[in-house]
C-alpha cells in the first residue's frame, strides 16, 4: 500500500465547542485497547499508549473515542491512535480530538505529523480540513517476526 504522510504546520480552529474530554492513563489501559481492536486505526499495540499522551471522550463511562501521540523525533510529533466507536461515528469526536492533541504539539513547538492510506480520499480530505497537507507518499511495509520451531532449519 501507499501511504500519505502529512504534516500541520497550523490547525484549522474549530467552529464548535470541543468535547468534554479527559485524559487517558495505565486505567484506562483496556478500554483504549478494546476501542482500538474495536476500529482498527492503526497499529495499536498492548503498550502504544504509554509512547505519548492520549486523551479521550466517555458516555455513562464507555470510551467512545480517542486520539493521542505515538512517534516522536526532533521536532515533529505523530498523531496516532485516532478512533471513535461506530455508535459514536459521525459527530466530529475524531477531528475535535485531533484539534487538541495537534495543537498541544504545536505549543509545545513541535510540527504534528501522520499517516493515511493515500487510496482513502475521504479521510485525507477530513485531515486537510484541520490543517493537515500532504508532505510526501510512501510505500507500506509490514514486518513481522517469525518464530521458527525448534529443530527447524
Amino acid at each position: 500500500a501507499t501511504l500519505a504522510q502529512m504534516v500541520a504546520p497550523s490547525i484549522t480552529p474549530a467552529t464548535s465547542a470541543p468535547p468534554t474530554w479527559v485524559k487517558l492513563d495505565e486505567r484506562d489501559t483496556a478500554d483504549m485497547r478494546a476501542l482500538a481492536l474495536l476500529t482498527r486505526p492503526g497499529p495499536f499495540a498492548p503498550l502504544t499508549h504509554r509512547l505519548g499522551r492520549f486523551i479521550g471522550v466517555r458516555d455513562n463511562g464507555q470510551l467512545i473515542a480517542m486520539a493521542g501521540e505515538r512517534m516522536a523525533m526532533p521536532g515533529f510529533t505523530e498523531v496516532s491512535g485516532v478512533c471513535t466507536h461506530p455508535d459514536w461515528r459521525g459527530r466530529g469526536l475524531a477531528g475535535a480530538l485531533m484539534r487538541i492533541v495537534a495543537q498541544a504539539m504545536l505549543d509545545r513547538g513541535e510540527t504534528p505529523f501522520l499517516h493515511a492510506y493515500a487510496a482513502h480520499d475521504r479521510t485525507i480530505a477530513l485531515y486537510r480540513t484541520l490543517g493537515f497537507e500532504v508532505r510526501a507518499e510512501l510505500p507500506m511495509m509490514v514486518v513481522t517476526r517469525r518464530r521458527l520451531a525448534m529443530g527447524s532449519n
